[in-house]
């Protein structure tokens, strides 16, 4: 076993990775993200998710209305974060949360859960799903729709968003939240099996052995409960029938080491006829939206109008305060 891939070191490695990110990634917003998409104003709020793992806070980005206007009931998109379910930079997706906010006509919650290894499987999943189901219940509370709900997330936010989507179908029945659409943004669908097993398009993708040895360990400690569906559903391992799951958009990316699984996730997602569109990123890696904000801009809007379309089944613009572009 790879040093790092031993649980003990592993979370000490996470932890000082932790502490890096969260000077890093500060200096990164100030300078970069928070400016990108400039047309895209920042109106937002803040407020605390009770759950049975921990309170969850969230950051709540809302449409722009006009100057004087009552703000409609909106739609709501929940948004996971990426990270590898380590590090937990909420921040970085402030670009995309505003730009559904304006172009989706949705109040996107933005979700800052509890991360490993303070917080290892299964509580993460169990703790997204128990935000969701929260979202749905208090829409009238916040000026939201909760019958009209989407969620999605980038890397470890979209294997969030899936495990979300598959907690749903297997409480049917039972108050389980109705999710009108699973965006799936270039996330790890099989952490079963190793980095070190797949194989990226290019030499050196974003995503290293290393990294994977450290997320995963600190995520799974135990390796044998890294086939549980809701940590790996694009494993073999999974033969469930996912008739009647929430509809999904994924999205991977050409030269990402976790693009394999994602084609194998959409392709049974298709077969389970839940499969809206999949879309594949030419030329990109891991977190290319993180840099190349033309590319991002053009999936952004896929996005959007997935979630657009989600949350106004009949056809309609009527919740989308921006024009069409």
């Amino acid at each position: 076993m790879p040093l790092l891939a031993r649980p003990a070191v592993a979370s000490l490695v996470a932890r000082a990775m932790q502490r890096v990110n969260a000077l890093v990634i500060e200096r990164h917003l100030a300078s970069s993200l928070y400016k990108r998409y400039p047309e895209y104003p920042r109106t937002t709020r803040e407020l605390t998710v009770p759950t049975s793992v921990a309170p969850a806070r969230a950051v709540v980005y809302l449409p722009d209305t006009a100057p004087g206007t009552p703000a409609p009931v909106v739609p709501v998109h929940v948004n996971f974060h990426g990270g590898g379910y380590v590090l937990p930079p909420i921040g970085l997706d402030d670009p995309l949360c505003r730009f559904l906010a304006a172009e989706a006509g949705v109040a996107v919650v933005n979700v800052d859960y509890a991360v490993a290894p303070q917080h290892p499987f299964p509580a993460p999943p169990r703790q997204a799903y128990e935000i969701v189901r929260w979202v749905a219940e208090h829409g009238a509370e916040h000026g939201w729709d909760g019958t009209r709900l989407t969620v999605g997330g980038q890397s470890a936010g979209g294997g969030l968003a899936a495990a979300v989507a598959r907690q749903a179908l297997d409480a049917r029945g039972e108050g389980a939240p109705v999710i009108a659409l699973q965006v799936l943004h270039y996330p790890p669908l099989d952490l079963a099996t190793g980095a070190r097993d797949k194989r990226a398009a290019i030499a050196k993708p974003m995503l290293r052995p290393w990294m994977a040895d450290v997320f995963d360990s600190s995520y799974v400690p135990d390796p044998r409960r890294r086939t549980d569906p809701l940590v790996s559903p694009a494993h073999p391992s999974d033969t469930a029938d996912l008739t009647g799951i929430a509809p999904a958009f994924v999205v991977t990316a050409g030269n990402d080491l976790l693009r394999a699984e994602g084609v194998r996730y959409a392709e049974r997602l298709r077969g389970a006829g839940a499969l809206l569109d999949h879309y594949d990123v030419p030329g990109a890696d891991h977190g290319y939206d993180q840099k190349d904000a033309e590319t991002a801009r053009g999936v952004y809007a896929l996005i959007a109008e997935h979630v657009r379309r989600a949350t106004t089944p009949d056809g309609t613009d009527e919740t989308t305060p921006r024009e069409k572009r």
